[in-house]
């Protein structure tokens, strides 16, 4: 395939354009690589704050209604009223104000412990920012605007201009979910599924412009992501380079093209639902309330259409990046590489058909519910065939137990306990046991916080490329294996909560005496969490520190096969001088017509000259 006509007018704009400056350099970037930067970045940002939501959830089911440590009043303070430190000073101060002139703090944690409607708000926020606004900016975002034109051989997306505009108005909504937290009546705190029609009246939850900035940011945040998929699959579809064929495409390039499709096709299902539901709170509609005609049931087939492909948007660029970095750090082409693409096809189908294993308990008919329950569980054969597939590309391989590798080890150990958990929901009788219990909760951190491993995969691997420098690789693997155990300890006993009736979304467990024997299992679970977010320090300062101070990178540290290695770290303006012809896959490992055990896409040998470029 030769190159398009778009991506030969997209070089000319980037040749008249190649000095920019600082604003258009850093800020209202049109290249593909610093809008990949900047949607990372923002991704880290929002995990920051995600993470610190997860730590006082935490600490609030380890130790209910107590005062948080440092910013909370001492016990005697609380009992006698009588200041014993400085923070009860503190307190006795901000609690004497008139209402109205009350911070923040004094209003939602007086005393600093966390009250019932702000732990509400945690955990739908920490949800909602982790899924919208860490994974998919991140993964999809980030590696997604960074890799696709690299790893087909392009100068660019097929529209920089749109793509530029797909992080600003990715970051407007940000912004406004961010602005959530601080009006009248707090953030919204229904839970991120955010069921009508408990949330179709203010009177319900008593949260008034926090549910409606939610709706509004999330449907501000679906522009932004068909943008973004517009591009990456006009980009994908017209810029490949010559011989760049589908079949020649990395798997990681294969994993995001599939999942813009999904993006395209499932957004504007949540899009349309957001505005009905937000009709409701505003205009007076009844779309989801039964004393006007509406239907309770409807915002959860809506939502549930979109949220199980939802599921695969953010899990499918992990299994991209993991397939990548087993195949380079086991020197071994990929295992069954066609068979991996057709599973991910098969994956992105069955996710439109098996939304309705979500609702088992809202009393739908048993023949219907045995429907998704055979669908789902034949989803389980795709995402078998590829873990299967990654065992069979580590065995017999020289393998390095790089960090990258290290976490890409990771995510597929962790993706089999959640997919393994994932059958027993599949069943309906165990279903309706377990629905509303911490089996869930471990289940889906198993499969959609497990991703982390594989965001921490990506940066490590294509951090030499997307900043010109090596990050610390012993750092990297103590955060790796220490991650990995405290990841385990957090979220494995969350299963036997589950299994011994824990519900989810409780405030207080201690409030029913069936529960008493489980809690030292929570406060072991919140332990473990703060070991987890304390060992995240070693990565932040790992990642800045290298930022400025890592060791230089070459073109291809790690001896890999596809483009974006042949271009500088990082990679220049319009990133090839000249572009690349590719001659075979991208997984040549160990291959007996060289001398090197890795074999570019782009080189060219004299055996293999007649099946190059075509």
């Amino acid at each position: 395939m030769s190159e398009s006509r778009a991506a030969k007018g997209t070089h000319e704009v980037h040749e008249a354009h190649a000095h920019p400056g600082f604003v258009r350099t850093y800020i209202f970037s049109t290249d593909h690589k610093m809008i990949g930067r900047q949607f990372l970045f923002m991704g880290l940002f929002m995990l920051i704050i995600g993470g610190l939501m997860a730590m006082l959830i935490r600490w609030e089911l380890a130790f209910p209604e107590k005062p948080l440590p440092i910013i909370g009043a001492s016990k005697e303070f609380i009992d006698t009223g009588e200041p014993k430190t400085s923070m009860d000073q503190t307190w006795a101060e901000w609690l004497s104000k008139p209402e109205s002139e009350q911070n923040w703090l004094t209003k939602n944690m007086p005393m600093g412990a966390i009250t019932a409607p702000l732990y509400n708000s945690l955990f739908t926020m920490h949800a909602t920012l982790m899924i919208f606004f860490v994974v998919m900016p991140i993964m999809v975002g980030g590696f997604g605007n960074f890799l696709i034109p690299l790893t087909i051989g392009a100068r660019d997306m097929a529209f920089p201009t749109l793509n530029m505009l797909s992080f600003w108005v990715g970051l407007l909504s940000g912004i406004i979910m961010l602005a959530s937290l601080f009006v009248p009546g707090g953030p919204a705190a229904a839970g991120w599924t955010s069921y009508a029609p408990l949330t179709a009246k203010v009177e319900y939850t008593g949260v008034n412009w926090g549910q409606n900035l939610w709706c509004i940011s999330l449907i501000v945040m679906g522009i932004s992501s068909l943008m973004g998929s517009i591009n990456y699959i006009t980009t994908i579809i017209n810029m490949r380079a010559p011989g760049m064929t589908f079949f020649r495409m990395p798997l990681i390039t294969w994993s995001l093209f599939i999942t813009a499709i999904l993006l395209l096709l499932a957004l504007p299902v949540l899009t349309s639902a957001l505005a009905m539901l937000l009709f409701d709170r505003m205009l007076g509609t009844h779309f989801f309330l039964p004393e006007g005609g509406g239907e309770p049931i409807l915002w959860q087939h809506l939502f549930w259409f979109f949220g199980h492909p939802e599921v695969y948007i953010l899990v499918l660029p992990a299994m991209g990046v993991t397939s990548e970095v087993l195949s380079v750090f086991s020197r071994k082409p990929i295992f069954g590489y066609r068979g991996m693409v057709f599973a991910m096809t098969a994956i992105a189908f069955l996710s439109w058909v098996v939304w309705g294993h979500h609702m088992f308990v809202s009393g739908m008919n048993p023949l219907i519910g045995a429907t998704f329950m055979m669908t789902t569980m034949v989803i389980a054969v795709p995402s078998a065939i590829k873990t299967f597939n990654w065992l069979g590309t580590l065995w017999g391989g020289s393998i390095r137990f790089t960090t990258p590798m290290l976490f890409g080890l990771a995510f597929v150990s962790n993706f089999v306990i959640g997919g393994l958990s994932g059958i027993f929901m599949a069943s309906t009788p165990v279903d309706i046991f377990i629905h509303d219990t911490y089996y869930i909760v471990a289940h889906f951190h198993y499969v959609v916080a497990g991703i982390i491993f594989a965001i921490f995969a990506a940066i490590t691997y294509w951090f030499p490329k997307m900043f010109g420098r090596m990050m610390n690789e012993t750092l990297g693997k103590i955060h790796a294996i220490l991650t990995f155990i405290f990841f385990n300890a957090t979220f494995f006993p969350m299963h036997i909560l589950g299994v011994g009736g824990h519900m989810r979304r409780i405030f207080n467990p201690m409030q029913y005496e069936f529960l008493h024997p489980l809690q030292p299992i929570n406060v072991f679970i919140s332990i473990s969490a703060f070991c987890l977010g304390a060992v995240q320090l070693i990565f932040l300062f790992n990642f800045i520190w290298s930022l400025f101070a890592g060791k230089r990178a070459d073109r291809n540290p790690w001896h890999a096969n596809t483009l974006e290695w042949t271009t500088p770290s990082p990679p220049p303006h319009g990133n090839f001088d000249k572009i690349p012809t590719v001659y075979r896959g991208p997984y040549e490992y160990s291959s007996p017509e060289v001398a090197e055990d890795w074999l570019p896409q782009d080189r060219r040998l004299e055996t293999t000259t007649a099946k190059g470029a075509h």
